[in-house]
């Protein structure tokens, strides 16, 4: 037997690659698990979790129970996502982790991957689409203002010189600095942190009108019982398509969502999900009693796949 130095080194080294075979073929086994997987779906593979952005006080659509369980329109569809995200993962007890986000720091929280999900209120238009991806249409809103019943403000003009609180990081922010501009208003345009904040200050008589989107601020009203004390009046200032938000640059997870919307549509559950936060009693008890719009519903029928095969 040659039991020669060289011999021997060759030996030990076959030996040492054999362990480090044994050794790594976990890891190797795991990133087989997620191989092909974009980014975000092979964290929540890797995680077993989807986290979901919500929103405190942006009713019906993301919004608190009396418990403090974040509930809305928005979270069922985001939860039926991640029901079909396990589908993707192969994985169907998915657990989900809610994370608050505001107005303000709800974009940050998706580029800088805080959530996976983010289930509020917030208008896709082509400035944030650059940063961020968004699933299909599921609501259509525009800039109105809440005033005082006994108020006589019910146009853009009837702001000259006006005191306006609109919630920071919101397209109404904007939508109030144009109208500031065109109509040379002279406007006092205050921020505050979220909507129910904002609506404080004008319960507080700190403003003279509260300027976001129509149906939350109708939501808002609904939730404090006080349709005898303010009033949503004049035209819209902005035109504000709603949007699941989500990471850009993952087609694989795009695809997941573009999904899911077609399966809702097909099913024919999109209109009975919004007639549920929308039309019904709310599980807190309000009723906000607002029907679907007509553009709203052409654009859920598009979504469903078996119209093609129909006609």
């Amino acid at each position: 037997m040659d039991r020669s130095p060289g011999r021997i080194r060759r030996s030990i080294g076959a030996t040492c690659l054999l362990l480090a075979a044994c050794l790594l073929a976990p890891a190797a086994s795991a990133q087989t698990a997620s191989e092909g997987l974009s980014p975000t779906l092979a964290n929540i593979k890797r995680t077993h979790a989807v986290r979901l952005g919500y929103r405190e006080s942006s009713p019906p659509f993301s919004f608190l129970d009396q418990a403090n369980r974040p509930i809305g329109y928005s979270l069922e569809l985001c939860e039926a996502i991640v029901e079909e995200i396990g589908v993707e993962v192969d994985d169907p007890d998915l657990r989900i982790e809610y994370v608050k986000v505001t107005s303000d720091d709800r974009i940050a929280a998706v580029t800088g991957n805080k959530i996976d999900l983010e289930c509020g209120s917030t208008t896709a238009n082509a400035e944030r689409s650059k940063v961020v991806a968004f699933s299909p249409l599921m609501f259509v809103a525009g800039t109105k203002l809440m005033v005082p019943r006994s108020s006589t403000i019910s146009a853009p003009t009837d702001l000259k010189g006006k005191a306006v609180v609109v919630t920071k990081g919101t397209t109404n922010e904007q939508a109030m600095h144009a109208v500031d501009k065109k109509f040379s208003l002279g406007l006092n345009i205050v921020t505050s942190p979220d909507h129910e904040q904002s609506y404080q200050m004008l319960v507080d008589g700190k403003v003279d009108a509260f300027a976001t989107d129509d149906i939350l601020l109708y939501g808002l009203i609904a939730r404090h019982k006080t349709q005898d004390k303010f009033k949503v009046t004049g035209e819209y200032l902005s035109y504000d398509p709603y949007g699941i938000m989500f990471r850009k640059g993952e087609p694989q997870l795009k695809a997941v969502v573009d999904r899911t919307f077609r399966k809702l549509g097909s099913g024919r559950d999109l209109i009975p999900l919004y007639n549920k936060w929308f039309v019904a009693r709310l599980p807190t008890g309000e009723r906000l009693g607002v029907s679907i719009s007509p553009q709203l519903e052409e654009a859920f029928k598009v979504l469903d796949d078996t119209q093609g095969a129909s006609n």
